[in-house]
């Protein structure tokens, strides 16, 4: 049996929309409360690499400027942005 190969493509930044496709409030509710810990972007840090927008599995992180940007109403605070960003630009900070 010879097996299925996918035409290669080359994809660019441009190719990856710069936020979710639909507002955060349609797909989710708004985080009830019971988050302890917050992802916080150190913007100095940051140069936009979109492999955190990526990773989040509830699609809050969006872009702006070229930053990271995180809706905290939708946030469940799961840290694996802070786990995928290799630059250490996002820390995770108790909740206030």
């Amino acid at each position: 049996m010879k097996p299925y190969l996918r035409e290669k493509k080359n994809f660019g930044f441009s190719d990856i929309p710069e936020s979710t496709s639909f507002e955060a409030g349609y797909l989710v509710s708004v985080n009830s409360g019971w988050r302890s810990i917050r992802p916080v972007v150190n913007m100095e840090k940051c140069v936009g690499c979109m492999q955190c927008y990526l990773y989040c599995p509830d699609g809050v992180i969006s872009v702006e400027n070229k930053k990271a940007v995180i809706d905290y109403n939708f946030c469940k605070g799961c840290g694996i942005c802070h786990k995928i960003c290799k630059l250490n630009a996002i820390e995770m900070e108790a909740e206030r």
